[in-house]
């Protein structure tokens, strides 16, 4: 979890091409009406998000009932977004990866072909509720390198 830019989705499909596990960016989830309204510079709110929520929360239960394993990226913003898509499922890690805004700005900045335009970066971090202890999330920095930070999720999570 983390804002946009903030490198979730390279560090989701590095971990599970290491991990050998099915990877889904939370994009992939949206329905249309929310990429064009980002698209169009207008934030989500909450009542756009929830069949967003449900829907990622539908694939990881889906895999758990396989017994599989598996990595989704999502902002996860609010501990309201989290508790439907982590919640009281005990064998799904939170992994937040915390940057500045400053850091993230550039790299939002450098993106190219990324419905989420630049201007929306501040409204991001404005609905950014961090996790709290209770949520035991893997904090991780993200001005280390991508493969550092593979490289430590592996290690403190043991995989």
């Amino acid at each position: 979890m983390g804002v946009a830019s903030s490198g979730k989705t390279s560090l989701g499909e590095r971990l599970a091409e290491r991990l050998g596990w099915p990877f889904r960016d939370a994009d992939s989830f949206h329905p249309p009406e929310n990429v064009a309204k980002m698209a169009g510079g207008t934030p989500l709110n909450d009542d756009d998000r929830k069949p967003w929520l449900a829907a990622i929360a539908a694939w990881i239960d889906d895999l758990r009932a396989k017994g599989e394993h598996g990595i989704v990226t999502c902002s996860a913003l609010k501990r309201a977004y989290r508790q439907v898509i982590v919640g009281d499922r005990p064998d799904v890690a939170l992994v937040y990866l915390k940057g500045s805004r400053e850091l993230i700005g550039r790299r939002m900045a450098a993106r190219q072909h990324h419905f989420m335009p630049p201007a929306l970066l501040d409204s991001q971090f404005a609905a950014l509720e961090e996790p709290g202890d209770d949520e035991k999330p893997l904090v991780v920095s993200v001005e280390d390198t991508k493969d550092a930070i593979v490289q430590d999720v592996v290690e403190r999570l043991s995989l």
